[in-house]
């Protein structure tokens, strides 16, 4: 059973809250889970201590157990120091679309131009 650390909507319309759940990867988002292990209320100002509450002691047990958290869920463990996320680098997202796709043409003409290229100098070493 994959379990998963994650956040399970709660609050009423146009008002989310959030609680941090421990639960199996193949439940519904808001659906069963196992343990609650806090919660994140996204309303609240940044600075305020209730915005973010966390059990620590219950997610380093589930971490040792071998629970993923989502991605959201590891910025709040890296924010607390329990767990070390990576910085993601995507360099093709910044390019434009059109760009992007210019530079697909020009790399298939360039594959194209050296293809034929090999396929000349190919044909003109037997006959030396």
């Amino acid at each position: 059973m994959p379990v998963v650390i994650r956040m399970a909507r709660a609050g009423t319309k146009k008002r989310p809250f959030y609680h941090i759940v421990a639960a199996d990867s193949r439940s519904p988002r808001d659906g069963r889970f196992i343990e609650r292990l806090g919660y994140f209320n996204p309303l609240l100002p940044k600075d305020k201590t209730e915005r973010l509450k966390l059990d620590f002691e219950k997610v380093k047990a589930w971490l040792a157990k071998g629970a993923l958290p989502t991605d959201r869920v590891l910025r709040f463990l890296d924010e607390a120091g329990v767990m070390k996320r990576e910085k993601r680098s995507n360099p093709e997202r910044a390019v434009p679309r059109k760009e992007r796709k210019a530079r697909a043409e020009e790399a298939e003409k360039a594959a194209a131009a050296a293809k034929a290229a090999a396929a000349a100098a190919k044909a003109a070493a037997p006959a030396s």
